[in-house]
């Protein structure tokens, strides 16, 4: 049997960007709260204090959405 080539490789978490406010470039989606489209993906951007905070790239917006309820739910927002 074979061993594993990279046994204690780091484990990659994402943290949130934190931003002033949504890019000028960034279209809203419509029927979502949170979600606006950026080059071509969807992004959700979530308030949080006095800035904002940036999901990773989605190709849904569902999932987006969804990414921003549970950054909304954590925080209590």
């Amino acid at each position: 049997m074979k061993t594993f080539r990279h046994p204690n490789k780091a484990i990659i978490t994402y943290k949130p960007r934190v931003e002033p406010a949504p890019p000028d470039h960034a279209w809203r989606v419509e029927g979502f709260k949170d979600v606006y489209l950026l080059r071509g993906n969807y992004v959700a951007f979530v308030l949080v204090g006095n800035s904002f905070q940036r999901s990773p790239v989605f190709t849904l917006p569902e999932s987006a959405q969804r990414w921003a309820n549970q950054v909304r739910q954590e925080n209590d927002i």
